[in-house]
């Protein structure tokens, strides 16, 4: 089995991509969509951090808005987080590896795989990219997003061409769709030794 490890900077793509691979019948793990399902109603993270950061929880599970504001600009209070959540997320991908061994070929999306380490964790990977100007425009175009926020969040991310260049695909996402499902399904071709449809 070949692990892929899925990246990109905000407003890139990635979700869309993933999606693609999904439909290509690769099987994904997200590793967004976990963390929302540790964090949500019921879920296996909500006491802890309600423990740790009081008055973060409900009964929705954790408000991200004020587990946010709690730990921003703290770095002991996010390493804090992380110490819960990322311990949780990884058992979740090893349970998904497990449960797909008898694949040729697995995604794990995972948003920051360069700034959290979990490059180690991966065979091969692909960046999604796309020009400034197009990520500037998508991620602007999101409920409550600012200029400010777009920056800050930036700030915290490898810089796409970084991320490139440690890459060993980058699926471009600017263009159309047909166009990225095209080098997606390149990538997926050059892993397996498929023939390319």
């Amino acid at each position: 089995m070949i692990v892929l490890g899925l990246t990109g900077s905000i407003g890139m793509g990635k979700s869309t991509v993933a999606q693609m691979f999904a439909d290509e019948g690769i099987p994904v793990f997200d590793a967004d969509a976990v963390v929302h399902r540790l964090q949500g109603p019921g879920g296996q993270l909500v006491a802890e951090i309600e423990a740790a950061f009081p008055d973060t929880t409900g009964d929705a599970g954790v408000n991200r808005t004020a587990l946010g504001e709690a730990v921003f600009g703290d770095p002991a209070a996010l390493a804090r987080l992380e110490a819960l959540v990322h311990p949780a997320v990884a058992a979740e991908r090893e349970r998904f590896l497990a449960a797909n061994s008898d694949a040729p070929l697995v995604l794990l999306d995972i948003p920051l795989l360069f700034e959290s380490g979990g490059w180690r964790q991966v065979d091969r990977i692909a960046v999604v990219s796309a020009p400034a100007e197009v990520q500037r425009a998508r991620v602007l175009a999101r409920p409550g997003m600012t200029e400010d926020r777009f920056e800050a969040i930036r700030a915290k991310q490898l810089p796409d061409a970084e991320k490139r260049a440690r890459a060993d695909f980058v699926i471009p996402t600017g263009g159309s769709l047909d166009a990225t499902r095209a080098a997606l399904r390149e990538v997926i071709a050059c892993l397996t030794g498929a023939p390319e449809e």
